[in-house]
């Protein structure tokens, strides 16, 4: 398992932030990633329009997940039309 920082971008329409969130949570248990912390950054705008929005949620995910696992999680992803945007970048262990 190797730990991975996932940054998502949700709209900002409460119902379905939280569609997107639940179903994000749901994908990484699938997989076998276990979420150690969920951190809100709030709403903000975005530097182009990406699926329609303007603004999105964005909020931070930390997470320890085997890294052969991540192609199939991100196409998971792709298939959540309540999530605007995704991406994971892999944290150095010191």
């Amino acid at each position: 398992m190797r730990k991975y920082e996932l940054m998502t971008i949700f709209p900002l329409e409460e119902d379905k932030y939280k569609k997107g969130s639940d179903t994000v949570k749901s994908v990484l248990s699938q997989f076998g990633a276990e979420i150690e912390k969920e951190e809100p950054f709030g709403d903000r705008d975005l530097t182009y329009v990406v699926k329609k929005q303007k603004r999105g949620r964005f909020v931070l995910f930390n997470v320890k997940v085997n890294p052969a696992k991540i192609v199939e999680i991100e196409t998971q992803f792709k298939l959540n039309n309540d999530l605007i945007k995704h991406m994971f970048v892999a944290v150095e262990e010191k």
